[in-house]
């Protein structure tokens, strides 16, 4: 998951409310409900020692949203937000992707508590759909809370089709065919990549006839290439983007958040295996104290966390700068702050990538992955090597 959205929670010292919120209510007392599990949530906000201010916000905001149907059904919200406030001011509120199968989950401490976000705001990637045909392409863009129009593109109109006649002057109409065809397509891939650079898309999905969609393909520059999948239940038209449609864009997105996790630990093994031999430079990282070294160097590119990991509620301290982080209290003067705080390791390590522009992988049911896991369910890809520093004093 791409952490830049969270870019507002690492602006602000805290204390912070976070709260996990259930919107799901579809019986004929659903807003009494909601109102309901708004003050219980901000009475817990309260228990944990939560400022008057800061609940009242929390509380406005949790009883005004939007409420989806029951489990499964469809409705004009989210099946959840998270809501992230302090001082008397919700920051920021993020839909979840899937409903929460308990109550508010709610707590007060130092710093945002983001694992649960890991959790329910989904990772599946924001995927740019464009439908194809041989005259242009109509771009949508998916993402778990539903589709929207991402823009157009028309291309050459004529000459547009071909004739079965053998004789000169048709063999080069049916050239210039090919041409218009070969012309559309690079304007296509063309539209395409600014469509992608402007809407932030993680992932490319091609829908049309299969020579359509190969010649697109075909002219797409690196990264987007390697970003683009194939759907062959669909074309431009609308009367064909049909539910099978949907169904390809579920299991690219998936095979695409599988897909990368799977580079991302099989990197971080081979990592570990450098670490493990005579060469002391390596570019992974597991466990709390290297994460703590990496996150203050601003090393990390992909921190990998498993959701069941004993090493996520581990206390570190931490000062009011993100990459203001220690194993052991005496180490933050050293670092610039003198009023150190403790927080969980897998919150202050969250903080630091955010701050740094790294993602955050998430290995949900740890049964289903091949090979071993970071030790305590935290590790990381490095930006630069760990070790590095010390082999060039050795080299000096």
């Amino acid at each position: 998951m791409e952490l830049a959205f969270l870019s507002p929670l690492v602006e602000r010292p805290g204390p912070w409310a976070s709260v996990y919120f259930d919107t799901t209510r579809a019986s004929q007392s659903a807003a009494a409900e909601q109102d309901l599990a708004a003050r219980e949530a901000c009475d817990e906000l309260s228990r944990q020692g939560a400022d008057a201010h800061t609940c009242g916000a929390v509380y406005d905001v949790l009883r005004e949203l939007p409420r989806t149907g029951a489990r499964g059904q469809a409705g004009p919200g989210a099946p959840g937000q998270a809501l992230f406030a302090t001082e008397g001011e919700v920051v920021l509120s993020v839909p979840l992707g899937e409903a929460l199968e308990s109550g508010p989950e709610v707590t007060w401490s130092p710093l945002p508590h983001l694992s649960p976000l890991l959790e329910h705001h989904g990772e599946n990637p924001s995927c740019l759909v464009a439908y194809i045909d041989r005259t242009g392409a109509d771009f949508e863009l998916r993402d778990d809370l539903g589709r929207a129009s991402a823009g157009t593109r028309q291309g050459t109109q004529w000459p547009m089709h071909r004739t079965s006649s053998a004789d000169w002057g048709e063999r080069h109409w049916q050239l210039s065919v090919e041409n218009t065809w070969e012309h559309n397509a690079g304007e296509i891939a063309d539209a395409l990549r600014e469509c992608w650079e402007e809407s932030g898309a993680e992932m490319i999905l091609l829908v049309g006839d299969a020579r359509e969609r190969r010649a697109v393909h075909d002219r797409l520059p690196e990264p987007l290439r390697s970003r683009a999948a194939e759907a062959e239940h669909s074309g431009r038209a609308r009367g064909a983007r049909t539910g099978l449609l949907d169904d390809e864009v579920a299991r690219a997105r998936a095979d695409r958040v599988r897909e990368h996790l799977a580079e991302a630990l099989d990197h971080f093994r081979a990592g570990r295996a450098q670490a493990a031999g005579s060469n002391v430079v390596h570019d992974a990282a597991e466990g709390v104290p290297a994460l703590v070294e990496a996150a203050r160097e601003h090393r990390i590119a992909s921190l990998i966390l498993r959701d069941d990991g004993p090493d996520l509620h581990r206390e570190v301290w931490v000062g009011r700068e993100p990459d203001q982080i220690a194993v052991r209290r005496s180490d933050i003067q050293y670092l610039g702050d003198t009023e150190p705080i403790p927080a969980r390791a897998d919150d202050a390590l969250l903080r630091a990538a955010v701050a740094t522009g790294a993602e955050a992988l998430t290995v949900h049911r740890p049964e289903d992955v091949d090979g071993d896991l970071p030790a305590g369910g935290l590790g990381a890809l490095l930006r630069w090597p760990a070790g590095e520093g010390e082999r060039l004093e050795e080299t000096r």
